[in-house]
Formats: C-alpha cells, sequence, structure tokens
C-alpha cells in the first residue's frame, strides 16, 4: 500500500448505475448490474484555468458529502489539480498516468488504484499528458474509454462532478457537452473580462448543441472571488442564467484555500454559503443561455477597464517593410473575354 493509500484509503468496489450502457470490456471487474434506484446527477463544471474551479469544487462536493449525499468528483484538467484541495495538497495518481504503468507491467487497472476518498468523498483525477508530449483533448476522451471499462455507466451517485477547463477550445473538453454526458453544466467565473470571456465561450457552445439537438443546458454561475463590482451578476442576467453563489473575496478564503483546507465544513464559518450552493446546484434547471457578442461582452465593463474606445488602424505596406514601397506595374497576362 502506498503512502497516498494510507493517507486517504481504497474503494476496491463502487457500485451501481446512472444510466448509460455497460463497461465495454468484461475483463475489468464490475459489481451487480441492477439498476440503481436513484438518477445520478452529472455535472460538468468550466471556467477559465485559475479561476477557482478546484477551490468550489472540493468544497462542494465536501459540503454535499458531510450532508448524506453519496459523490463522485472527477478531476479533467491536465494539470491534474481538482483534488488537491480536497486532499490537504497531496497528488492522487492519474488514471492516464496509471493505466500506462499498469499495461507496460501487464497488469490491468483496479478501481482502488485510482480512485480515493476522504470524509465520503470519492474523488479520481484523469490526468493527461506532459507539457509538449500529446493532446490534452486526446486525454480526456481516453480517460473516458478507462473510466467506462472501470464500470463507470455502473456506479451509484447521487452526484458526479465533473471539473474542465474553459479556455481550452478543443473537442475533449467539450465532451460532457456535444455527447450529452451530463445533464448541466455550472460556470465558475468572477469580475474580470477574461473569465466572462471564457463563460460565454461556455455558453455559446451548449447553445451550439442544443441546436444540432443536445439536451445540456447551464445550470448557472458561480462568483468566485466576488468584489462587489457586479459584472459577473451583469453577465449571467444577460445570457438568462442564474448566479448559484457569490464566493466573497476573503483573506480567510484565500489563506485557507492556500494551505490547502476545506472551508465548507458544517458548523463552520462559511458552511451556510456552501449549504446553499449545494441546494442550488442540484435544483437549478438546465437551461438555454443566449450568449454574447464580444461587443455586448465589454460592454458590462467601463471602457476604461476594457479599453473599448480603442479605435483599429489599417497598417500599410511602408510601415511593415520600415521603408517606401514602389508600386510596380502587374506582369499578371490578363486573356481579352476571360472572366
Amino acid at each position: 500500500m502506498t503512502d497516498f493509500d494510507e493517507r486517504v484509503g481504497h474503494d476496491d468496489g463502487a457500485a451501481g448505475h446512472h444510466g448509460g450502457a455497460e463497461a465495454s470490456e468484461s475483463a475489468y471487474p464490475v459489481s451487480d448490474p441492477t439498476p440503481a434506484a436513484k438518477e445520478t446527477q452529472i455535472v460538468a463544471i468550466y471556467g477559465k484555468g485559475g479561476i477557482g474551479k478546484s477551490f468550489t469544487l472540493s468544497n462542494l462536493s465536501y459540503m454535499m458529502a458531510q450532508r448524506g449525499k453519496k459523490v463522485l468528483l472527477i478531476g479533467c484538467d491536465p494539470k491534474s489539480d481538482t483534488t488537491s484541495l480536497l486532499f490537504g495538497g497531496r497528488s492522487c495518481p492519474t488514471i492516464i498516468e496509471t493505466s500506462a504503468r499498469k499495461k507496460q507491467a501487464g497488469e490491468q487497472v483496479q478501481i482502488g488504484d485510482v480512485c480515493f476518498k476522504r470524509d465520503g468523498v470519492f474523488a479520481m483525477e484523469l490526468g493527461g499528458p506532459e507539457v509538449g508530449r500529446g493532446c490534452g483533448g486526446r486525454g480526456i476522451i481516453h480517460g473516458f474509454e478507462l473510466l467506462e471499462k472501470l464500470g463507470f455507466h455502473e456506479w451509484d451517485f447521487d452526484y458526479v462532478l465533473l471539473d474542465f477547463l474553459g479556455d481550452v477550445v478543443c473537442g475533449g473538453f467539450g465532451l460532457p457537452i456535444a455527447r450529452d454526458m451530463c445533464q448541466k453544466v455550472i460556470v465558475v467565473g468572477s469580475n474580470d473580462l477574461q473569465s466572462l470571456y471564457v463563460a460565454n465561450n461556455v455558453c455559446s457552445a451548449v447553445d451550439y448543441f442544443r441546436r444540432l439537438g443536445g439536451n445540456v443546458g447551464v445550470a448557472g454561475l458561480v462568483i468566485n472571488k466576488d468584489d462587489g463590482t457586479g459584472e459577473a451578476q451583469a453577465f449571467a442576467q444577460a445570457v438568462g442564467i442564474p448566479v448559484l453563489a457569490a464566493i466573497p473575496a476573503d483573506e480567510d478564503i484565500r489563506r485557507k484555500s492556500a494551505n490547502y483546507q476545506i472551508v465548507g465544513t458544517p458548523g463552520g464559518r462559511w458552511a451556510p454559503l456552501f449549504e446553499s450552493l449545494a441546494d442550488a446546484a442540484a435544483a437549478a434547471p438546465p437551461v438555454r443561455p443566449t450568449p454574447l457578442s464580444h461587443e455586448n461582452l465589454l460592454g458590462l465593463f467601463k471602457a476604461d477597464a476594457v479599453g473599448r474606445d480603442v479605435v483599429l488602424q489599417s497598417a500599410t505596406p511602408a510601415e511593415m517593410r520600415g521603408q517606401s514601397v514602389i508600386a510596380r506595374t502587374s506582369l499578371e497576362v490578363i486573356y481579352e473575354g476571360a472572366e
């Protein structure tokens, strides 16, 4: 048993069902295929890198578990940092790296190799290639294929929370939306243009696939590091989605998060905030958003904050070359009557 195993424990038999097909390869041990009585809510959380998705999800999943729900948290970011706060800064072995190691040794991946627990929260990381050595999106697709082999469609959870980068546009990161792998999406943003630009792109993706017959909708927006300036609130209203929670830009939260501490604990200072978020995330219906044009997105901010008054000036060939340009007669041959 590894040191990580001793710290957070093993789960050697996750069972159940959430509405999909059976595992594609019977070589992997699966549990009783009898359907579970409850329906799992699968929620994909998107946001700009560094906006606080991992912080939000770790605390949300922890609070859900403390309120008696069975929760699975899956990190779908190649950085593999989704579960680090949940596990006090520890990095758990990823599915992709574990699969590669086991394959080289002629062994199969077991659920206890990649899924770990803390206080009722089950968690795992898909992982991804090292920088410059592969495509992160393909890694996501490969990771979900491995999850299916491990019995993903038969597991019994109240909630499965998927953490995805929103500022990466390749198809792998849009998998839950494009393939109806989740019922709804939650977007994490803040009162800044870059995070709301990403949030708007996610809304555009949801709207696009709804027009193609998809069923995924946006449950709402979580405003992280809310400084009260109101741009994120205005964005949510403009695209037609609710604000599920506004997490303040508070020094206590910043410090504890930096030290890998869960703040969403029952009875704690921030318990009401994450209890309310848990209720809102569960109850919010998946709605079809109305994404904004780039100009309308800029319009949510003061002109001096985003440079909206800047005028585009066309460059000239002389400026590009740093010298005057001599106009030369074209050598193109034009035939009479040619179109």
